[in-house]
């Protein structure tokens, strides 16, 4: 029996209204996949997509027309984008869903590697049929949204209730090997254990053809939606994926391998209330603080890692792996820590990421410790402002050039060390380097 929660979905309600007029036409619409696995984990589905049976695809895209704007992806294989909006409760705000809507698919083997598929869309193929494209059985469980019916013909309930990783079929899973990334993360996401003929057919699958974008996207997934991503490292190394695409990563948790396990996942507790590119950085830095730079930078390559949202994850990342010993090491010379090592470090990265490494390190009294020290000289949110601008030596009588950033700088510094401690103080300091500039 499906959730009051489910049941006010706005994905379930605009399926079962797009199922009522499919039906109406004397076909059938079902709600397939993640949207079902996760409703019968019990988790809220952030998408959702239906399947469509027994209509033909431009009579389905006239009939989803009633309903919204519909944006078509593919149009071989027929998936239609059902966008619209609803407002949210004591809020103004109208939040944007899609609904992916589909015919079955039917994939054929046109060529070597990931992309080397043609896929067709086929409205009268069998539940079974299409069912049987899908990767794992957890993820070819379907849904009625008429009748709440569930269709199950592999058998996907009994290993979710097992938290088992199952192929569904092993020839045409073999054929993308992306989906072996695809049983790490779920391994991570979903606490599952991975059945041994599934995992034996893994391991035969070659990963070389998988591009950079496609193997972050499964990698990103599996850091940033586990609660426990030690079991999708774990399952990367028994799978042979670290071995394919990251042996520096297979060398590290060879030597450490319990320390890595505990270290990322307490990494996935600090990262909660982050932005997502800095939860990004901080689940890579957890793991690149058992790397070389290097090797830290070759993961990095691999992954194509670079800039997200603004933020230069890649950078960051690099940088906050590299102080990864700080804290810990400044605890134990607490007693003879000067203040402005603290200034310092809060003008070269964010001491709050570097707190929650550290907390991810096991270092917790350290860590506290070092959150208190930084509140208290009032640098936790970040460096003090700077005393003088550009506009300060200009109204001095400097003309605007290289050297006015020159100076700025070295004021800058002077404050962070704790020599200049007033505007005032800054201005004097300031004036004589002023007067000694050359005229442009």
């Amino acid at each position: 029996m499906l959730s009051g929660s489910t049941l006010n979905n706005p994905f379930f309600t605009q399926a079962t209204a797009v199922a009522r007029a499919v039906q109406q036409l004397n076909g059938r619409a079902l709600l397939v996949g993640g949207y079902v696995r996760d409703t019968l984990l019990g988790m809220s589905p952030k998408d959702a997509d239906v399947e469509v049976y027994g209509l033909e695809a431009e009579v389905l895209r006239d009939l989803l027309k009633e309903f919204g704007r519909v944006d078509c992806v593919g149009e071989s294989f027929r998936v239609y984008k059902l966008v619209w909006r609803e407002k949210q409760p004591d809020s103004k705000e109208r939040v944007r869903y899609e609904l992916d809507v589909s015919l079955p698919r039917r994939d054929k083997k046109v060529g070597s590697g990931h992309r080397g598929f043609e896929v067709e869309g086929d409205p009268f193929a069998s539940v079974e049929d299409a069912a049987r494209r899908r990767d794992f059985t957890v993820n070819a469980i379907l849904l009625d949204p008429l009748t709440q019916e569930i269709i199950d013909p592999y058998g996907g309930q009994n290993d979710l209730e097992n938290r088992l990783l199952r192929v569904v079929d092993g020839a045409h899973f073999a054929e993308d090997s992306l989906r072996v990334l695809r049983a790490v993360q779920f391994a991570g996401r979903f606490e599952m254990a991975i059945e041994t003929q599934s995992a034996t057919l893994c391991r035969e699958i070659d990963l070389s053809d998988l591009p950079r974008e496609r193997i972050w996207g499964e990698v990103e997934k599996w850091l940033l939606k586990s609660n426990r991503p030690s079991l999708g490292l774990r399952a990367a190394r028994d799978l042979g994926v670290l071995q394919k695409l990251f042996p520096y990563l297979e060398a590290a948790y060879t030597r450490r391998s319990s320390e890595m396990e505990e270290t990322l996942d307490r990494a996935a507790q600090e990262r909660n209330g982050l932005p997502e590119p800095k939860q990004t950085t901080l689940m890579l830095a957890a793991l690149g603080i058992f790397l070389g730079k290097n090797e830290l930078q070759e993961l990095l390559e691999t992954l194509g890692v670079f800039t997200i949202g603004g933020y230069d994850v890649r950078r960051f990342t690099i940088v906050l792996a590299g102080e990864r010993k700080r804290i810990r090491d400044w605890y134990r010379s607490k007693d003879t820590l000067a203040d402005r090592e603290f200034r310092f470090l809060s003008a070269r990265l964010e001491p709050l990421m570097l707190y929650k490494l550290a907390r991810a390190r096991g270092d917790v009294e350290a860590a506290d410790w070092f959150k208190q020290k930084m509140n208290e000289l009032d640098v936790w949110h970040g460096p003090p402002a700077p005393f003088l601008q550009g506009r300060h030596l200009i109204e001095m009588g400097m003309a605007p050039g290289p050297r006015m950033g020159e100076i700025l700088q070295t004021i800058w510094i002077a404050q962070l060390a704790g020599d200049i401690v007033s505007f005032e103080a800054a201005r004097e300091t300031a004036r004589p380097m002023i007067l000694e500039t050359p005229a442009s």
